[in-house]
């Protein structure tokens, strides 16, 4: 029998057989290959078979059997090689992403990494993926990221975008991270809103998931008895996929996934295969929680511990200051025997000396130098009687007038403007009484003494947040050029000792009690006290049962 197709032959050339090329020699050369590769779907070889069926009858009806059956093997072959394919690139991509996972710390860059993995075509894509997490007391999920478009033009941007740049799968996830993760999270703000499911709610199909541990598949969502019809509508879709997020029995959250733009079917491979990613997500998300809490932790314990050695440090100077004042009390009152025996004499004499005796203008002078020392020495106790803390809660207004009222008697004639604006209705606050007042008459009385006529002092009381601010602003040709941090620096160049000697002090005790305190240029032509007291201080019981005791 003439046959039309080469299978007759053991070697052909390519010009013998249109379906074999130029470039496949082996075919060529080695019948076996050619036969099974070429012949069994040859139209050539099925009209030879049937010619032969003419003539040889049982045989060639063996040879059609035997060649159906190979070409079903062939393509049963075929089917196991492409689901071998695919099984092999879903292995490397869980492999890639499971790497990228390991290595990320941070919350957000782990979701940067597990959303683009869902939605990436080189991923699982499709098209939308939205993570819920639990809160804190484990009581609610509630939507945290969205990831995707919105509409089709926006995802043929996208897609057109990573086509362009032919991005990996760890880049695509750093690209989202670093510069798209805020925006998706505005994006889809009004869907995220609006996923809050209450984790006591075990019929809502989400805790259902949680519950069985297991992703569900949901077709038919506007109709589906287990669907909540508001989570149908606030995603727009009939088919959506939930991925339980749980590690180590902790139900961490889920994430719901959708093909929104394309409507591609999500079928059950697509549902196993992206089920394998939960648990790895679900514990990169936990190791990143806890990784800033402890981060949080330890940014608590280094605030502390700064805290800690301020405090040891205010002691330290405290001690200092109080054997200070104890010397310095001790000192004065030796000093005010003698100077009130000597004004005393001096007044005397005064009386029985006439207006053109030589000698009054000297017992004049030894009276107001007398009056200097004692008035030098009030302060100076006063110094030293602040240093021992009194704490109570004050009427901050109640003791800012008093200071104000003081401080005005001693001033009235001398061209100051000195006003007082309290705010009504300021709660207590816990300070000491003696300590603050002495501050707040010291800073007012140094910056009358470095004012020079016309100008004005201006005391006022107001709450601002959590605090009660005190404000002394005096404005005038300051006398003492000085930054205006240096008026609180001890002993600054050209002041007096005593003086800055009590402001240093002062600076101690605001900064152990003020919330802050501040000290800076007014317009250019002042200076401005900024005291904030906080309405409720941090170990103010503790303080204030150590002051009383």
């Amino acid at each position: 029998m003439k046959t039309e197709c080469c299978w007759a032959k053991d070697v052909v050339t390519a010009a013998e057989c249109p379906y074999v090329s130029a470039d496949e020699a082996d075919l060529c050369a080695s019948l076996e290959l050619r036969l099974v590769a070429r012949c069994l779907e040859c139209p050539r070889f099925a009209g030879d078979l049937d010619r032969l069926a003419e003539d040889s009858g049982p045989v060639a009806k063996a040879m059609r059997i035997l060649a159906a059956e190979v070409l079903r093997q062939k393509a049963q072959l075929n089917t196991m090689v492409g689901f071998l394919d695919s099984r092999n690139m879903e292995i490397q991509f869980l492999h890639e992403i499971g790497g990228i996972l390991q290595t990320s710390l941070g919350l957000d860059e782990v979701l940067s990494a597990a959303l683009t993995a869902i939605t990436a075509g080189k991923g699982f894509g499709m098209n939308r993926a939205f993570l819920l997490l639990s809160d804190k007391e484990r009581r609610y999920l509630k939507g945290y990221l969205g990831v995707g478009p919105r509409n089709y033009q926006e995802a043929w941007d996208i897609w057109a975008e990573i086509g362009r740049n032919d991005y990996t799968l760890r880049e695509m996830a750093m690209q989202f991270h670093e510069t798209k993760l805020s925006a998706e999270k505005d994006k889809f703000q009004d869907i995220l809103e609006k996923l809050t499911v209450p984790m006591g709610d075990q019929g809502h199909i989400l805790n259902r998931a949680l519950q069985e541990r297991r992703a569900i598949l949901v077709h038919d969502a506007f109709h589906n008895p287990d669907v909540d019809p508001q989570l149908a509508r606030t995603l727009g879709v009939d088919t959506f996929l939930v991925l339980p997020l749980i590690s180590r029995n902790r139900r961490i959250g889920a994430i719901i996934a959708d093909n929104f733009i394309t409507h591609k079917p999500i079928t059950p491979q697509d549902m196993h295969s992206m089920e394998t990613l939960t648990f790895p997500v679900a514990f990169a998300i936990e190791r990143a929680s806890l990784y800033e809490r402890m981060h949080e932790d330890l940014s608590k314990l280094t605030q502390a511990n700064a805290k800690l050695r301020e405090q040891q440090e205010l002691i330290v100077r405290m001690e200092k200051l109080a054997l200070l004042g104890k010397i310095t009390s001790s000192i004065a009152h030796s000093i005010r025997n003698p100077l009130m025996i000597i004004g005393g004499f001096a007044r005397s004499l005064m009386k029985n000396t006439g207006g053109n005796d030589p000698n009054r203008e000297a017992l004049e002078t030894i009276l107001t130098s007398a009056k200097e020392l004692e008035t030098a020495l009030s302060e100076t106790l006063g110094y030293a009687d602040s240093v021992f803390p009194a704490v109570d809660q004050w009427d901050v207004n109640q003791l800012v007038g008093n200071v104000f009222r003081e401080v005005r008697r001693k001033t009235e004639g001398d061209g100051i403007l000195l006003t007082l604006d309290l705010a009504p209705d300021l709660p207590a606050t816990i300070l000491d009484y003696r300590q603050m007042a002495y501050c707040i008459k010291k800073i007012m009385s140094n910056s009358l003494g470095n004012m020079s006529p016309p100008g004005e002092l201006r005391v006022a009381t107001r709450l601002d947040g959590d605090c009660i601010l005190v404000e002394i602003v005096a404005t005038a040709d300051l006398s003492v050029a000085e930054e205006p941090e240096g008026a609180m620096d001890p002993a600054p160049a050209g002041g007096e000792f005593s003086g800055d000697m009590d402001l240093s002090f002062c600076r101690v005790i605001l900064e152990n009690y003020c919330k802050s305190f501040i000290v800076e240029e007014y317009e250019g032509k002042g200076r401005r006290y900024a005291l904030r007291l906080p309405l409720k201080k941090e170990g103010a019981d503790h303080e204030q049962n150590s002051g009383r005791g």
